[in-house]
């Protein structure tokens, strides 16, 4: 099992945990610039985690 396969199990298995850590990301950022680029931010973090929900449910790499 590769790094990649590996990191796709933790993400399949610690979800919640990775949802939570991209909002708490993306509520810094909005912090920092002020709140001027709220929306984009959001829309940011919700494809992130829409890509990784993705990447998690992927077949293991040879499967």
């Amino acid at each position: 099992m590769g790094i990649f396969d590996k990191a796709k199990d933790m993400i399949g298995d610690h979800n919640d945990q990775v949802d939570q850590a991209i909002d708490k990301a993306a509520d810094l950022a909005d912090q920092k610039t002020g709140g001027q680029y709220t929306e984009q931010i959001d829309q940011s973090a919700e494809q992130i985690k829409e890509q990784l929900d993705k990447m998690a449910e992927e077949p293991p790499a040879g499967a």
